[in-house]
């Protein structure tokens, strides 16, 4: 038996860290952005649909997708971001499902997190049988984001850009706080997974 949970939450949330916790407890992570790096691999669907909507100019030396010059043409604004996930968004999803699949073929019980930013926007609700979302204060989020190499104002109009963290919240069945300690946030990650158990075994008694 599969326990779906979907992990998500802002820009510099802290929601890769926390994959690697639920990682270490023993759950299969699957990452979405992972995912997308794959198909953007030269011959892959990702790289084909891409370089037939923005053409070659996206395209870094050795044929492969430069990220940031795929920024510069398709996130320029709102508009041109749903753009680009309605092309990119489809294609994760079936590479998802495809993993999990392979997943419930082992047999036995496990729970898989898929680990992705716009999780909740592309639909995740219906998918998976948990969301998880990994909060954080606003000043704290900035500050990661700054360390990364953003400026601020980079930083800001990336985050005003995601869904609203209060939005976000409401569709939360768990909520992992991660503006303190590294061993606050792996408490509540623990937490989190005992309670994930919980609703795998609940899952597998009949009703």
């Amino acid at each position: 038996m599969i326990l779906r949970a979907g992990l998500t939450g802002g820009i510099a949330s802290g929601k890769s860290t926390v994959a690697r916790m639920f990682a270490a407890l023993g759950c299969v992570t699957i990452d979405a952005d992972q995912i997308v790096t794959q198909l953007y691999q030269p011959g892959r669907a990702g790289h084909q649909a891409l370089v037939r909507t923005y053409g070659e100019s996206i395209l870094a030396p050795d044929g492969t997708i430069d990220r940031r010059k795929l920024a510069d043409v398709a996130l320029a604004t709102d508009e041109d971001a749903k753009k680009l996930n309605a092309l990119i968004h489809p294609l994760v999803i079936e590479e998802q499902a495809l993993l999990i699949a392979a997943e419930e073929a082992v047999g036995g019980d496990r729970i898989v997190i898929v680990e992705a930013t716009l999780l909740i926007e592309s639909g995740g609700r219906s998918r998976f049988d948990r969301i998880i979302v990994v909060d954080t204060d606003p000043e704290t989020q900035l500050a990661r984001a700054v360390a990364r190499g953003m400026t601020r104002e980079e930083a800001e109009r990336r985050i005003a850009r995601q869904m609203p963290r209060e939005e976000r919240l409401r569709y939360a069945d768990y909520v992992i706080d991660s503006s303190g300690a590294m061993s606050d946030t792996e408490g509540a990650t623990v937490r989190v997974y005992e309670a994930l158990r919980k609703d795998l075994a609940a899952k597998k008694t009949p009703t």
